[in-house]
């Protein structure tokens, strides 16, 4: 055990020496697919390796429930990188996530089917052509072990980097401002479906509707606008910093059960509408998970008599907005889901004071859905049909605020 965490100690280093290479550890580091892999040898050992044109600074931790490795890498790319190259089959690492995490960070989740701790951790660097390889040997432990080699390093530098939510630029507050969630991003590509990533679709549609809010005098922020993960919280804390008026999140996903298709609306509740809502909000929820985010010692649980006082006012303004919505895509073709306003605990919802609700657009599970959401033309006219829907909901709003007061 006490070697265990030795390497573990000696991995979470900051900087990885590049010798005799004239590189700057800041420069770019491609990632190598051919020369990166993934072999489960003898005696309960797995050998991960992740070949880089340059060494790069990166730190190794353990997360449990589910039991994961995880990897931070500061400036490498994983461009070059296809779903499914590093990891031919399944075996003692059943999945594996990269992508980018924050900007200048990318992140490697490895999903692990048993408790495996690294046994040693190395990055070698070719003194000839200045390329490296990450080199990490996993070995079996019980779960007790590895539950105490598990959690998130204390280090105050990385920490601030990857896990501080990103400052929304300052916003005009005598404007109605709108905060756009669009869907998963960087190591979390959500839904995905012949070559199509949800987080692309959703970033592309968030920006154009965006520009089309805009050009209504709306004030608009994105929760992201590259290709980039942001934690759950973090998305409702963007729109609590820019004071929004209102939240939307986008999400295109994949759902099988019920033969989901059609765009619907879905606003907060405690108990999902039906069994399938359920499904997907879970699904949602596990962004984090699939991220590599710690919820160790997180509360679920949104509750305290200040918030449901504020949902009195709060939940009647999403319903208002959702109807609004629902109104306005269907008189623009739509097609809409055949029960298109639902209710679940999708976790960035779960702003008391912010009326917020969650549209998918479509779903990629769907033949339909699918050549829609690849069509322009469609995406222009549910743009602009949600962009109205909006500003509608804005002006009905306004007029009932003296009422509410009252």
């Amino acid at each position: 055990m006490r070697a265990v965490l030795k390497g573990l100690a000696m991995a979470l280093a900051c900087a990885v020496p590049v010798a005799g290479a004239a590189q700057e550890l800041t420069a770019l580091a491609r990632v190598d697919p051919m020369e990166s892999t993934v072999k489960d040898g003898w005696f309960g050992k797995t050998d991960l390796t992740v070949a880089l044109s340059q060494g790069v600074p990166f730190r190794v931790f353990l997360l449990d429930d589910p039991a994961r490795l995880i990897v931070d890498f500061r400036e490498a790319d994983w461009s070059e990188v296809a779903r499914g190259d590093l990891l031919d089959k399944p075996g003692r690492i059943s999945a594996l996530r990269y992508g980018a995490f924050q900007p200048g960070w990318s992140r490697l989740v490895a999903d692990l089917a048993e408790p495996m701790v690294p046994a040693e951790i190395g990055m070698p660097v070719d003194t000839a052509s200045g390329k490296a390889r990450l080199e990490i040997t996993l070995k079996s432990v019980d779960a007790e072990v590895f539950a105490k080699a598990a959690g998130v390093p204390i280090d105050p530098a990385w920490t601030t980097a990857l896990t501080a939510p990103p400052k929304p630029p300052a916003v005009d507050k005598n404007t109605f401002t709108v905060v756009l969630d669009p869907g998963h991003g960087g190591i979390d590509p959500g839904a995905q479906r012949e070559g199509l990533d949800e987080k692309d679709l959703m970033l592309n549609f968030a920006r154009d509707l965006r520009d089309a809010l805009r050009r209504k005098g709306v004030d608009v922020l994105l929760t992201r606008d590259e290709d980039l993960f942001v934690a759950l919280e973090h998305r409702v804390a963007i729109a609590h910093q820019a004071e929004a008026d209102l939240f939307i999140s986008l999400h295109a996903d994949s759902l099988s059960q019920g033969g989901a298709s059609g765009a619907t609306v879905y606003t907060l509740s405690d108990d999902a509408s039906d069994v399938a809502t359920e499904h997907l909000a879970a699904r949602h929820d596990r962004s984090d998970i699939i991220a590599g985010a710690d919820l160790t010692g997180s509360d679920d649980q949104v509750a305290g008599i200040l918030l449901d006082l504020a949902r009195q006012e709060t939940e009647p303004r999403s319903d208002a907005l959702a109807k609004v919505l629902v109104e306005g895509m269907r008189a623009a073709g739509g097609p809409m889901n055949n029960r298109p306003l639902r209710r679940a605990g999708f976790s960035v919802l779960k702003s008391a004071d912010i009326p917020s609700v969650l549209v998918e657009v479509g779903f990629l599970s769907s033949k339909r859905d699918l050549t829609n959401l690849r069509d322009p033309v469609w995406r222009a006219s549910m743009v602009t049909a949600m962009a109205d829907a909006i500003v509608n909901w804005r002006d009905q709003d306004a007029a009932l605020k003296p009422l509410i007061r009252k």
